[in-house]
């Protein structure tokens, strides 16, 4: 059978409120998260056993990298359908890792799907569902070429309702992130250790009820409170977005748990001087890219 390739898209959290720990060790949250026409894109072809290679020689291509992970977890839940017996995987990586931009959990589901369409489709949306929500906390959302809601520790994704979709849907988006990332488990750790850090879910899911249903564009909506403990550390951050906000008058956020950030923009906006004053703040190591909202 020929190979086939998967768009594995980037996304940002427009709202993300993390609103207390588990007793699991996860976290709640209320988010809304929209795709990006950015992303990396994920190459599969009819093999025995599974392997992987990538383009960025700093992805790890062992059984740490989420695509085996996915591979492995789609391999188990079909075997007594026989549907696959391997695959050898091609990752052309745009995502930057350690951003807070989804692209591990993004690779994972373009695997996902890629097996999926290999095997004939064995799987229905609520299988891969599944399989996604095992694989990672916010995999799910991946299954999805449009804004959603995202609840619980990520597990719970629902549609945006049309009408505040389309306020989302095609905006302009400068994507910018500093030449260092910030993992995960540690900004929820910190998050952990300043209580005060958290939104209570009540407060987070009327703020939201206000945006979805009024008629505000997409900046009412933004919100992170996951910045609180990444700017205390990493000052670059907050020192840079306020410089957006006084000279260019926009309303940047940090996505996720960082390091990227992210700004939409007016159409008239001037795109790249705006990105050459990002340069200027954390130097031509530092990722750039516009993109559109999905």
């Amino acid at each position: 059978m020929p190979g086939i390739s998967i768009f594995a898209p980037a996304k940002i959290n427009l709202f993300l409120a993390v609103t207390g720990r588990r007793a699991d060790g996860f976290h709640d949250l209320v988010s809304v998260v929209a795709p990006l026409d950015f992303g990396d894109t994920l190459r599969a072809e009819p093999a025995e056993g599974f392997s992987l290679a990538c383009d960025d020689p700093a992805v790890p291509c062992d059984a740490t990298n989420l695509v085996l992970k996915a591979a492995s977890t789609f391999a188990a839940a079909t075997a007594d359908k026989g549907a696959i017996r391997g695959a050898t995987f091609f990752l052309e990586k745009c995502i930057p890792m350690g951003a807070g931009l989804g692209g591990g959990s993004s690779d994972a589901v373009a695997a996902l799907r890629a097996l999926n369409q290999i095997a004939g489709e064995p799987l229905d949306a609520a299988q891969l569902t599944k399989l996604a929500t095992g694989i990672g906390s916010d995999c799910a959302l991946f299954l999805h070429s449009a804004p959603i809601v995202m609840r619980g520790r990520g597990e719970r994704v629902t549609p945006l309702p049309a009408e505040a979709a389309a306020r989302l849907r095609g905006r302009r988006v400068l994507i910018f992130k500093p030449a260092f990332g910030i993992a995960t488990p540690w900004a929820y750790g910190r998050m952990a250790a300043e209580p005060a850090t958290y939104l209570p879910a009540a407060e987070a899911e009327a703020r939201l009820a206000r945006w979805l249903g009024g008629p505000a564009e997409a900046e009412a909506l933004l919100f992170n409170n996951m910045e609180r403990v990444a700017f205390e550390k990493f000052v670059a951050l907050p020192v840079l977005l306020e410089e957006l906000r006084t000279r260019f008058g926009l309303a940047p956020r940090m996505s996720g748990s960082g390091s990227a950030c992210f700004a939409l923009l007016p159409e008239e906006a001037d795109g790249p001087a705006i990105a050459a004053v990002i340069r200027g703040a954390w130097g031509e190591s530092a990722f750039v890219r516009e993109a559109r909202l999905l």
